[in-house]
């Protein structure tokens, strides 16, 4: 036992206190109230007094004694001792001691005379009743039970059924068949049974199987019948057999069970008559067989789900239809007694045994049967009815009133949300999709919901109430889950039932409807056979739609998909939106045929989109790792489309942006920048036309009318959607300022892996994306709440680390907005109409807002950049935009214009019906109004602002340190940033550079400015992405249009930059005004320094080119472009480009197809503007030597050497570059300079020979001796320009004219294969008229070092056309001013003199440079301007020379030896004009017996340089007949050289050879005459 009752002290001590205390314990024991805890506290207590005595411990006399007396306290005490006795039997029995055995036995003996025998006969072993004695032998005695219980249990008895009377039945039946309307009551009827039974001698089963049949035929009869059958059964058991047997009798094949017996038995089990376990196990089919079936149902659908999606033969597909009709006529389903039985329970409301019956079966199996789920629908109907009246009921509806359920038992109806909980969710729970059998329930469930949500959005609720209602609520979102849409699934197509749906929907946030939305999509569709099916069919049908789905056919396929979306719109969109993936050309009919949706359908859609959207399965990136994929791309296309044209809610898409920006990721920036344009109609594009930039700078009315590509008109609405989802969900602010900080994180954190070209892509994605978003804020938020939203900005700048950039541009806006409401309110205040107090108000305006703007920026920066630019300037630079500096009055009068057409138009129209003419005549006049009033708004502004500008110039500038660094930092914090910020900010930071100029702002040197924007692009170039450069090359060409208009036109000059302080060339104290006339930049000059910018462009130009970079070149060429209208004007330095671009054309055909589409592109229009471009001395004025004076340059002593390519140098590298370095030289020799200009100029004249020879010798000698000495001097000064490093320059230019030579035969070639006949006839007139032209000014008298000159210039042109365009770069680009100009030592001594501030390191800078882009361009091209190749060579050995002799040499000596060099000048010049004509005369016989070889090589002004060229060429013979053995990698055709063209190589090659012979022999000479 577990706890011992009798202690070890009573057994001990027994006598004395141990008898008592047992007896005591007992007696209390018997009087315990508690009945079975008494019997079973006592027969423990026997026990372990039985057992002392069984293990020896305790005397046999004393335990039958006490025993005994124990008999007298209860009246069971034999029975429970008997009990005892049976228990110690099975223990004793089993015990190996036979000691215990004897004295159990003999205990039992001792106890008999107390205990009767037929208690221990009932209890004890047969065995044991033998050894006491009680029974003779146990084997008779085991027979004799054996017998008993068979004929007790297992013999039927047999009923006389002769002896029964009919007569008594019938009777029975008349007394149960009577009609119970009077006071007839079940006791009455059943005394009148009682008595038949013994009349009649009747069975008292078969009476009550008569009774269950007469229930059955009257079961509308409850009342009467429940309580008869309860009074007259004994049997509850007797019961359950008897309506076994019912059911048995009619499961049998061609039995029905009627829905009477299922009735009375579903009473019975009602009223507690029956047990649900008893009459259960009667029914069939089995419950194994049930679940078997339910498996079969979900294989059978999965497998017509395959044959859905399978590709099928029409005549498969027939068969299986016809396979599918005989199934379905052969498989009759079986009478499933089970669900009978569940249906009548519910139809009499007891949902409790319902429950039960469900339970046992597969989940919705019982409600996929129609008649089950009607009946289940049905007692929900009732059960909700009061709290539907209540709470539901929409207003004006009545609804047919239910009457409710006779039953007191059936579940309550619900008064209340919370009575829902009781049975109502249940219910829903197991009726699951099949709600959809019953409509009107699923209104009234959604209704209910609907009057919940209002409860539960209403305030003022304490804590207790709040808990219940999110009970709640998470129950009626589940509800949502598993019963209502899959019930909406099984739905034919009830756009009613969608739409009220939806009523309930729209009140839960978009995080619980996308919830519920991704569970019906991905879940829902598993979880019974019903819904496989459907989720394949709706696929199918899906596949039928879009397959059809044209341009043409939009509104049919749009019902039928419409049609389709009411019911399965997760399952129809994920499929269309897979081919949209596919096929872009789907998007238009896809979205013109979503107009048939429901709103709920809407609000799936953007779900579906948004899970496509970050399907993790898809890469984002295309294969190449380059570009974006094309299903993202379509996917946005999409977005932008069906959010602007149809009212779906745009809070999860937004945020799904901002969670991707937050993560780090800006690929689906692409998205948002397609919403924002279609939604807002603001587009972002770099390709803008100048109309379209134009517009731009206008007011809101006019840049939509004429900004954008497309026209987007009616976006008030979706605008407004717009903002109202980033207003109500505060995404504003955080998408602006992620994307403003995931513009560094592309580079440095999401760049990582991926290639370049990507990473610029998603920076410029990110970038325009924040420009247009922001664009959309500024322009449809108000200024409250912009103001409210936008922090100022030095909490943007220091606490959001966003880039000054763009925290001045979502700024802007709100200082504008600000300004015009100041200004407002002092207006208002004090009411005038003169135009100068409107003035005074807005610069009071102005600066009550902007002093606080000036002081955070002091934050931004370190506070020696306050030293030069004051905050204030800073301030104004980046708050002003285009729309305050100028009105566009021409896009204005256009936009007018074209409104006027438009009206024009309508009017003539006869087709257009009337009332549409006045409105499209409304419509246009009130757009001119607008327009108009628009203009004249801007124009007050902008005046206004410029006065406000006039007043503030003054302290713009503080130039504390160098007007240099002053322009540095408005380059590095004001210009770059912004000119590359947005195309609108290019054009504004040009137009504001030539606004501070023309407000005559002091300190602002705009020479100087020009001068370092033009000078060296090619690391800002280099670091731009593709629109960057886009935007950079048309702030470009808007600064070159300033300067073009500028240099065409000298009265323009004049006036607007004669005398203004940006063109000082001499910079005094601070604030220093301008106003002297020989400190500014005169007119020819500034045309010198234009020459050079361009220069510079050029040499950046194909520096890029040449690098071979990706985006160098990308970027150069998309720059070039934009700059094309103001560059490239002089022709040699178009042809340069044009050269090397066509080689880019070559090289990228084959490896980078963009890069090739770009250039060729250029290349085109480079040539279109070929007939704009004009000769160098046209551009800027550039004398023309004189013969006498050409061989000064070139050995003329130490002190002049190569002098005059100093000074045109300098004359390149500009006036303003070096001003600051060198103030305090240039202020004493400036005036003077001029002067001697002025006379210099009277003297020569510009064509360089309308001045007697006799005054030119005497100037040039005493140019000569000037030169010489300021040589000297410049020598002493700087001892860096020693004859090693002249040396060395000389050593890199043989080099690389080696380089150069080695390659110039291909070029000859390929001009062969490549020239078209038309252009070889056309060569040839141009030649015949060069010619001519030679010889007319020969015979004029004209110098012939020019003429020569020309004349390469005309031949190089040919070969250049003749090569496919591959002229060389090297000429073009060694000098800005071919050096053979050397003798025109009046201008240079003017340029020497105006410029005697610059820096000496110019020129050497400007050669340095120059011969970077020669070594690649003369791999393909024969050398330009051979003749100021040889001059350039000869003034090196003149140069060393000098150098040798300068120690020894004396002034007196310098006139004799210069008279002597003239001489001999004169006479190699002869020489020169002799070997000239008599090698033109060789090449003419050469020309006219082999045509082709006209491209070979240009003609050279001098022989020597042409000697030297063959030489050259000669040396490179070996290289190339190397190359020759293998195919030419750059020919067009790829095919080798024909004999005929080897044997012409080869005169070629030993006419250079003798050439190079004749050269040595010259220069031998000259080395005697020396």
């Amino acid at each position: 036992m577990a706890t011992r009752i009798i202690p070890a002290d009573w057994i001990k001590n027994w006598e004395k206190s141990g008898k008592h205390e047992f007896v005591q314990l007992c007696k209390n024991l018997a009087y315990k109230t508690n009945h079975d805890s008494t019997i079973k506290d006592i027969q423990a207590a026997l026990y372990e007094l039985c057992w002392h005595v069984i293990q020896g411990n305790f005397k046999l006399d004393l335990s039958a004694s006490v025993l005994c007396d124990m008999m007298d306290l209860r009246d069971d005490m034999p029975s429970i001792l008997a009990d005892v006795f049976s228990i110690l039997d099975i223990e004793t029995s089993s015990l190996e001691e036979k000691n215990k055995r004897d004295h159990y036995t003999q205990l039992v003996g001792a106890c008999l005379f107390f205990v009767p025998d037929a208690i221990l006969k009932e209890r004890l072993d047969p065995e044991t009743l033998e050894s006491l004695g009680l029974i003779k032998q146990a084997h008779q005695f085991n027979q004799k039970i054996v017998k008993i219980k068979t004929k007790l249990f297992y013999k039927q008895q047999k009923f006389n059924l002769l002896r029964e009377e009919n007569e008594g039945y019938a009777k029975l039946i008349t007394e149960l068949g009577q009609d119970l309307s009077g006071n007839i009551t079940s006791h009455i009827v059943l005394e009148s049974i009682k008595s038949l039974i013994g009349c009649f001698n009747l069975d008292p089963n078969r009476v009550l199987d008569i009774i269950l049949e007469v229930y059955e035929c009257r079961s509308d009869q409850d009342e009467f019948f429940l309580p008869l059958i309860k009074s007259y059964m004994c049997e509850p058991l007797t019961l359950c057999h008897i309506l076994g047997f019912k059911f048995k009798f009619n499961q049998e094949p061609n039995e029905e069970t009627p829905t009477s017996l299922y009735h009375i038995a579903a009473a019975l089990l009602h009223h507690n008559l029956i047990e649900l376990e008893d009459i259960y196990v009667h029914l069939m089919p089995l419950d194994a067989s049930i679940v078997e079936e339910h498996k079969r149902e979900i294989t059978e659908a999965k497998q017509i789900a395959r044959k859905l999606t399978m590709v099928v033969v029409p005549s498969e597909k027939t068969e299986d239809k016809e396979r599918e009709k005989e199934e379905e006529k052969n498989d009759k389903a079986p009478d499933n007694q089970k669900l009978g039985l569940l249906e009548a329970l519910l139809r009499i409301g007891d949902w409790h045994h319902a429950q039960s019956i469900m339970d046992q079966m597969p989940s919705f199996y019982a409600t996929s049967h129609k008649a089950i789920a009607l009946a289940l629908c049905q007692l929900l109907h009732l059960t909700v009815e009061p709290l539907y009246r209540r709470a539901g009921v929409p207003k004006g509806a009545k609804g047919c009133l239910l009457r409710p359920l006779k039953n007191k038992r059936a579940p309550r109806p619900a008064e209340s949300f919370e009575d829902l909980r009781r049975d109502v969710f249940s219910m829903l729970c197991y009726l699951g999709p099949h709600l959809s059998h019953d409509p009107i329930l699923f209104a009234k469930i959604v209704r209910l919901g609907k009057g919940f949500m209002k409860e539960y959005q209403s305030e003022g609720r304490n804590d207790n109430v709040k808990d219940k209602m999110d009970t709640l609520l998470s129950c009626f979102l589940s509800i949502a889950d598993q019963v209502l849409l899959p019930s909406l699934s099984l739905m034919e197509c009830n756009a009613c039932m969608s739409e009220e749906l939806w009523g309930l929907f729209k009140l839960f946030p978009y995080q619980h409807r996308y919830r519920l939305y991704g569970q019906w999509k991905n879940e829902t569709y598993t979880s019974h056979p019903l819904l496989v099916k459907v989720k394949a069919q709706t696929v199918d049908r899906a596949k039928y739609i879009m397959k059809r789905l044209t341009k043409e056919n939009v509104k049919p396929s749009g019902r039928q998909i419409g049609k389709l979306s009411h019911s399965n719109p997760t399952i129809l969109f994920d499929y269309i939106l897979s081919q949209i993936q596919w096929y872009d050309n789907l998007i238009g009919p896809v979205v013109d045929s979503l107009k048939y949706l429901t709103s709920l359908n809407y609000d799936v859609m953007a779900y579906c989109i948004i899970e496509a959207l970050a399907n993790p399965e898809k890469e984002k990136m295309k294969h190449d790792d380059t570009t974006i994929s094309s299903w993202l791309q379509s996917l946005a296309s999409l977005c932008g489309a069906v959010f602007r044209k149809y009212p779906i809610e745009l809070a999860g898409l937004l945020q799904y942006v901002t969670n991707t920006l937050k993560a780090g990721k800006s690929f689906d920036l692409l998205i948002l920048k397609e919403v924002v344009q279609k939604m807002a109609g603001i587009e972002i594009t770099d390709e803008m036309t100048s109309e379209q930039m134009e517009a731009m700078t206008g007011g809101e009315q006019l840049k939509a009318e004429g900004g954008y590509f497309g026209q987007i008109r009616n976006t008030k609405k979706s605008s407004q959607r717009l903002k109202d989802a980033l207003l109500d969900h505060d995404l504003a602010l955080p998408l602006c300022l992620l994307m403003a900080q995931q513009r560094n994180g592309v580079v440095f954190l999401e760049g990582g892996e991926k290639h370049l070209k990507l990473v610029g892509k998603l920076y410029d994605q990110c970038h325009d994306t924040l420009v247009q978003f922001g664009g959309f804020l500024a322009s449809n938020l108000s200024t409250e709440d912009y103001i409210k939203r936008v922090p100022s900005i030095d909490i943007l700048c220091n606490q959001f680390h966003t880039p000054h950039d763009a925290a001045f541009f979502l700024s802007r806006p709100m200082y504008g907005h600000q300004i015009l409401s100041k200004y407002d309110e002092l207006k208002k205040a004090e009411k005038s109409n003169r135009q100068q107090q409107k003035v005074h108000k807005y610069v009071a305006a102005c600066e009550l807002v902007m002093s606080p703007v000036h002081e955070a920026v002091v934050s931004l920066h370190p506070p020696r950049v306050w030293d030069d630019l004051r905050p204030q300037f800073y301030a104004t630079f980046w708050s002003l935009t285009m729309y305050d500096l100028a009105v566009p009055h021409n896009a204005y009068d256009r936009e007018v214009k074209k409104l006027q057409l438009q009206v024009q138009v309508i009017e003539e129209n006869p087709d257009v019906p009337m009332n549409k003419k006045k409105k499209e005549k409304e419509r246009c006049t009130a757009l001119q109004e607008k327009l108009q009033e628009e203009e004249k708004k801007q124009l007050e502004h902008v005046q206004r602002v410029l006065h406000r500008l006039k007043l503030e110039k003054d302290n713009w500038l503080l130039a504390k340190s160098t007007k240099n660094e002053t322009i540095t930092k408005f380059l590095q914090l004001c210009l770059f940033p912004r000119c590359i910020f947005s195309a609108i900010d290019a054009v504004y930071c040009a137009r504001f550079v030539e606004l501070v100029h023309q407000q005559k702002t002091p300190n602002f040197c705009t020479l100087l400015c020009y001068d370092r924007v033009f000078s060296d692009i090619i690391y800002t170039v280099a670091s731009c992405t593709e629109n960057e450069s886009r935007r950079y090359g048309r702030f470009l060409c808007c600064m070159l249009e300033t300067v073009t208009r500028w240099h065409s036109d000298r009265a323009v000059y004049e006036k607007e930059c004669g005398n203004y302080p940006g063109f000082l060339t001499i910079f005094r104290a601070t604030g220093f005004d301008g106003g002297n006339k020989a400190d500014q930049l005169d007119y020819e000059n500034f045309r010198h320094v234009v020459h050079k910018w361009h220069y510079k462009l050029t040499k950046a130009s194909v520096h890029c080119l040449e690098t071979g970079e990706y985006t160098h070149i990308r970027n150069i060429l998309i720059v070039l472009t934009k700059i094309l209208p103001c560059y490239p004007k002089v022709l040699n330095l178009g042809q340069a480009l044009e050269c090397r671009v066509h080689k880019i054309c070559l090289e990228e055909k084959e490896k980078r197809p963009d890069l090739y589409a770009l250039a060729m592109g250029y290349s085109g229009q480079l040539k279109g503007r070929k007939a704009h471009m004009v000769p160098e001395n046209e551009f800027h004025h550039k004398e023309q030597p004189v013969r006498s004076a050409t061989p000064v340059s070139q050995q003329n002593g130490p002190g002049t050497t190569a002098k005059p390519a100093t000074n045109a140098s300098k004359t390149e590298e500009g006036v303003s570059e070096d001003a600051d370095r060198a103030k305090d030289k240039s202020q004493g020799a400036a005036k003077p300079a001029n002067k001697a200009n002025s006379t210099a100029a009277k003297v020569t004249t510009s064509n360089g020979n309308g001045a007697p020879n006799s005054t030119k010798t005497i100037k040039e000698r005493d140019d000569k001796e000037k030169s010489g000495k300021e040589k000297k001097e410049k020598r002493e000064k700087t001892p860096g320009s020693t004859l090693e490093t002249k040396g060395e320059s000389r050593r890199e230019k043989q080099r690389d004219e080696r380089g150069a030579g080695g390659k110039e035969e291909r070029a000859p070639r390929e001009g062969k294969e490549k020239t078209p006949k038309a252009d070889r006839d056309k060569q040839k007139a141009e030649e015949k008229s060069n010619k001519e032209d030679n010889k007319a000014k020969t015979g004029n008298g004209e110098p012939k070092e020019p003429s020569r000159e020309r004349d390469t210039g005309a031949k190089e042109s040919k070969s250049k056309e003749k090569g496919g365009d591959r002229s060389a770069v090297s000429g073009s680009l060694k000098s800005p001013v071919p050096r053979l100009e050397s003798a025109e030592s009046e201008r240079d001594h003017k340029r020497r003199k105006l410029e005697t501030h610059s820096s000496p390191s110019h020129s050497s800078s400007v050669k340095d440079n120059s011969n970077e882009p020669k070594d690649s361009a003369s791999k393909h091209h024969i050398n330009y301007n051979l003749v100021a190749r040889s001059k350039s060579r000869e003034r090196e050995m003149t140069k060393k020379e000098s150098e040798n002799t300068r120690g020894r040499s004396k002034e007196k000596k310098t006139d004799d030896k210069d008279r002597k060099d003239r001489k001999r000048d004169h006479m190699t010049t002869d020489r020169e004009m002799s070997l000239e004509s008599k090698r033109r005369k060789d090449e003419n016989g050469t020309n006219s017996s082999n045509k082709h070889s006209k491209s070979a090589s240009p003609s050279s002004g001098s022989p020597v340089s042409a000697d030297k060229e063959k030489t050259k060429r000669s040396k490179s013979s070996s290289k190339e007949k190397g190359e020759s053995a293998k195919p030419e990698r750059n020919s067009s055709g790829g095919k080798k050289e024909s004999r005929h063209d080897k044997e012409k190589s080869d005169k070629k090659e030993k006419r250079d050879s003798s050439g190079g012979k004749d050269e040595k022999k010259h220069h031998k000479s000259s080395d005697k005459h020396r």
